[in-house]
């Protein structure tokens, strides 16, 4: 077999909330010198690729995803030239950067809105979406905001509306006009010169809209984002993932090619069906490199649906294709709170040796939780309309040590969201020196994913069906072999692994025991409730 020649295809993803990350100056927000001083510890950890959010100039209405200038810096994270020095920083590391980008809508204070909405006649008009009224004065279709209400928003200067499927002040571009298509392959080129590795496109299959705009209809039992509902939703027919946005990407992905180094396209794809999700690679693999996996993520922590789900995710590719999987993300509960104190190890363990590139979400590696925010605190536009549906519990600051604003602010400063009430005891520098905690679990684990091909980018075999909810897979690559068994049950289980050979040595445990780098017979493997191993396959 040959190995894959481009530099993603065994990396690690480490997202980065910049708001949350590093506070370097003290006025309460991280920052990119926050994350430039904080660099040495992400390769320790070991990741590979730094994918940081916006930090684009913004009024901040989505922190960041409502753009008003996509060629600078907002002056809260620094300038370009901070940002130059954090790519250079990085690089000499042996860091990639991958920049957020945000297509498929601009701030309502960018220039090109301002000019837009100036007229119905400036040269700009048809830049966004606008639209007459219904006879009655209703918006011009029924589309609703993934934030909530309408998805349209009047403007009583040029008596129109305009659309924004997500905050009032988040209006989207026309992607059905090329001066727009121009200009946002101009803003990639901006940053693709300054030595960019990447881009994870925000909501990328968003991009454009039916062109007659006609009403969506709504149905019963799952939301868009596959969760279950006892009302009807809207089903978003016309308004996203329309047939022809895979000429828009291959378009973006024609950008990056004009540049050196095999720079890295990353796609935010929430798709519940693998055969549609697997589409977006191309029919040629010519559009997105990596179309982010969810399906996971939205999995209950069950092992018979875990296995179900990912031998339809594997069956789907198309050859050649590189696997993703996220479990974390600034939009979703983090793994602690999602999974529970006793298995959130267990998902690393999942998320970073299946065959594909993980992402990790800061402040996952030490096993941070949401935080309790009251309603009155809420910042997420989302969840100021809808409380329940806040996310702003899942961004807040990172936790370095135990000390005033756990290390992310200086003692006294208010940072924009509360530090979580655990700091003290979960904390980078506490795990640091705690041979058997989360973060060290982690660097373990990603060290033997690092020294191993078959971890890396091996071959990956479902075992058949194991008693009391346990997962177990192989990694193997050549003579290299390797087993990995999660018990998502509270009590233990005797699991029967000898398809995958008659013996192997424990080399990482999820929870320390004494048994660990000691060699276990296959055929009745012992597995206490809630534990993972990653056993080393004997030859």
């Amino acid at each position: 077999m040959s190995l894959p020649r481009t530099w993603w295809h065994n990396a690690v993803i480490y997202q980065i909330y910049p708001r949350s990350f590093m506070d370097s100056n003290g006025d309460g927000v991280g920052d990119l010198l926050g994350i430039i001083h904080r660099l040495d510890y992400l390769v320790e950890l070991g990741v590979d690729i730094i994918w940081i959010s916006p930090i684009y100039p913004s009024p901040m209405a989505d922190f960041g995803y409502d753009v008003s200038n996509y060629t600078d810096v907002h002056p809260m994270f620094g300038d370009l030239a901070t940002f130059d020095r954090l790519l250079a920083e990085a690089h000499t590391r042996g860091l990639r950067i991958v920049l957020d980008f945000v297509p498929s809508h601009s701030s309502d204070e960018h220039p090109w809105f301002i000019e837009s909405r100036s007229s119905r006649d400036n040269p700009k008009r048809d830049w966004y979406y606008w639209r007459d009224a219904q006879p009655d004065g209703s918006p011009p279709n029924n589309w609703e905001s993934f934030f909530g209400g309408p998805a349209w928003a009047w403007d009583e200067h040029t008596r129109q509306y305009y659309l924004h499927l997500f905050d009032v002040k988040q209006p989207d571009l026309n992607w059905r006009n090329p001066d727009v298509v121009a200009a946002i392959h101009e803003a990639l080129r901006f940053w693709l010169r300054r030595g960019v590795d990447g881009f994870r496109v925000d909501v990328v299959t968003f991009i454009l809209k039916h062109p007659e705009m006609p009403d969506n209809p709504f149905t019963s039992g799952v939301d868009f984002f596959n969760q279950i509902t006892e009302t009807p939703v809207m089903i978003h027919r016309y308004d996203v993932n329309q047939p022809e946005v895979h000429e828009v990407i291959r378009g973006i992905r024609q950008v990056l090619e004009e540049f050196s180094g095999e720079r890295l396209f990353i796609g935010e794809t929430w798709f519940f069906d693998h055969h549609e999700l697997a589409t977006y690679y191309g029919k040629n693999l010519d559009e997105i490199h990596i179309p982010f996996n969810f399906t996971l993520m939205k999995q209950p922590w069950d092992a018979a649906g875990m296995r179900a789900n990912l031998r339809s995710y594997y069956a789907a590719l198309p050859e050649g294709a590189v696997a993703s999987f996220v479990l974390g993300s600034h939009d979703e509960p983090r793994l602690a709170t999602r999974y529970g104190h006793r298995n959130h190890r267990a998902a690393g363990l999942l998320l970073l040796t299946l065959q594909g590139v993980p992402v990790i979400y800061y402040g996952d590696e030490i096993g941070m939780q949401n935080i309790d925010l009251p309603v009155e605190k809420i910042q997420d536009p989302q969840g100021k309309f809808n409380p329940a549906a806040t996310r702003d519990p899942e961004r807040s600051p990172m936790q370095w040590d135990s000390t005033a604003n756990a290390g992310f602010s200086p003692e006294g400063v208010e940072t924009w969201l509360p530090i979580a009430q655990d700091y003290e005891q979960v904390n980078v520098m506490l795990q640091h020196h705690e041979p058997t905690s989360t973060l060290n679990f982690y660097r373990q684990l990603l060290a033997l994913r690092k020294s191993s091909d078959a971890l890396r980018w091996g071959a990956i075999t479902l075992l058949a069906d194991q008693p009391n909810h346990a997962l177990a897979y192989t990694r193997t690559l050549e003579g290299e072999r390797w087993l990995v068994v999660i018990n998502f049950a509270d009590a233990p289980a005797t699991l029967d692994c000898s398809s995958g050979g008659a013996s192997g040595t424990v080399r990482l445990a999820t929870y320390a025991r004494p048994e660990d780098q000691t060699e276990v017979e296959l055929a009745a493997l012992e597995l206490p409730a809630n534990q993972g191993l990653l056993i080393q396959l004997a030859g």
